[in-house]
């Protein structure tokens, strides 16, 4: 078996590659580090006594993702499956983001994976098999001041994978997509919240159970769901209002 780990290098993506090379999985991994890259292949194939595939490059690139996809991995059907921890943030993203900033965080987030599941979806079709696993942001519930391009891109992401779920609902391709609240990383190091947070090594080992599972959505931690169907049920203009408050509290 073999599985294409998008964003690998660091936090979820590179738990996942240990979580899975432990089942003596071959992996492929993709991230912009080169050196992490290449110290985690080292590591997985000394450990595990399995083959590592890394490729270095910037998904926020739309040149170095189609070269990626049509030179180097153009030619490769033997991969079982794709998980896609990939997320990129800037400071100060707003909605007034400058046109290369907001281009940037959309094809990181949303675009490059669109574009290797158009590689690799007709090999899947081809197979009747495989499986694809998205990774969104609870950020995505609701519009938002900070953050703004990022959350719009991990929505958009949540939709394409509901796309995907129906196009393929008779076939034996997996489609699971994780909503993911605050985990324990450097990105959320000093953040005051509300709930605990959740820990990559956990996620990552309910990802590996679930991978032969069908889902359209499954929110971790799990507490999550709930404040999303919360955010569901509130019409809009209340939540507005709330947030207008906080806002006018804050200065």
């Amino acid at each position: 078996m073999k599985y294409l780990i998008v964003g690998a290098s660091s936090g979820l993506g590179k738990e996942l590659a240990y979580v899975i090379a432990a089942k003596c999985i071959n992996l492929i991994l993709i991230s912009r580090d080169e050196r992490d890259l290449k110290a985690i292949k080292s590591d997985l194939e000394y450990r595990y006594k399995i083959s590592v595939e890394y490729y270095a490059i910037d998904v926020s690139s739309t040149d170095q993702t189609s070269n990626l996809l049509n030179l180097q991995l153009g030619a490769i059907n033997d991969i079982d499956g794709i998980l896609f921890p990939i997320g990129m943030m800037l400071p100060n993203d707003k909605i007034t983001n400058s046109i290369v900033e907001s281009n940037k965080l959309i094809q990181a987030n949303m675009g490059s994976v669109i574009y290797f599941i158009s590689k690799f979806l007709p090999i899947f079709l081809k197979k009747n098999k495989g499986t694809i696993v998205g990774f969104g942001s609870v950020s995505q519930m609701m519009g938002r001041e900070e953050n703004a391009i990022y959350a719009a891109s991990k929505r958009g992401l949540a939709s394409i994978f509901e796309s995907l779920s129906i196009n393929t609902l008779f076939t034996n391709i997996k489609v699971q997509f994780y909503t993911i609240g605050y985990l324990d990383t450097n990105l959320s190091y000093g953040k005051k919240i509300f709930l605990p947070k959740g820990t990559v090594q956990e996620l990552a080992k309910i990802v590996f159970k679930n991978l032969n599972k069908n889902f359209t959505n499954i929110y971790y931690p799990y507490w999550w769901f709930f404040i999303g169907q919360i955010f569901k049920i509130i019409p809009f203009l209340i939540l507005k209002k709330v947030y207008g408050i906080t806002l006018n509290n804050k200065e």
